[in-house]
């Protein structure tokens, strides 16, 4: 079940049989799908010069959607996503992803132009920004729905955690 957040409070109705969350691939192809329809979410973008701008999209018992804009120079810093699965695209523009492969790869950096797609499990960590010359556009799905997210700094040893917030501070 789908929520229309244009009309609806940005909370879930309770369930009382929780539902397992959807696999990155599904999430994938929720993004992709709505992506191809930017008549359901363009209207809505917003630039501020200040942070990235968001807004979630929908909110269903097992997963939720948020588009988010991005100026040049903007970024998410490390982060993770509280143990939700994910996935991402480019709706516009371009955008740089940094992640840790682990210790015997390193940092791995991917340039990712309109179009792309990222998919992931609910260990991963990342930084997302803006290095290109102009905004940009995603939309991200998450499930289950972020309950948390904690921050990191990338030191010589390692990323070490930083903060942690909740929906409250979105």
């Amino acid at each position: 079940m789908s929520i229309d957040l244009a009309t609806t409070p940005a909370t879930a109705p309770a369930d009382r049989t929780a539902r397992p969350p959807l696999s990155p691939n599904a999430l994938r192809r929720i993004v992709r799908d709505l992506a191809e329809r930017p008549e359901r979410w363009l209207h809505r973008v917003r630039l501020s010069a200040e942070e990235r701008w968001y807004e979630r999209l929908e909110l269903a018992e097992d997963y939720e959607v948020w588009l988010i804009s991005w100026l040049p120079g903007q970024s998410t810093g490390f982060h993770d996503h509280g143990g939700s699965r994910g996935a991402f695209t480019v709706a516009l523009g371009e955008l740089e992803e940094l992640a840790l492969a682990g210790p015997e790869h390193g940092l791995t950096v991917r340039r990712l132009p309109a179009g792309s797609e990222r998919a992931f499990g609910p260990q991963y960590l990342h930084d997302v920004r803006n290095t290109a010359q102009g905004p940009a556009v995603t939309l991200h799905a998450y499930s289950p729905p972020l309950s948390e997210m904690s921050h990191y700094e990338l030191r010589a040893g390692g990323l070490v955690q930083t903060s942690t917030e909740g929906p409250e501070q979105w």
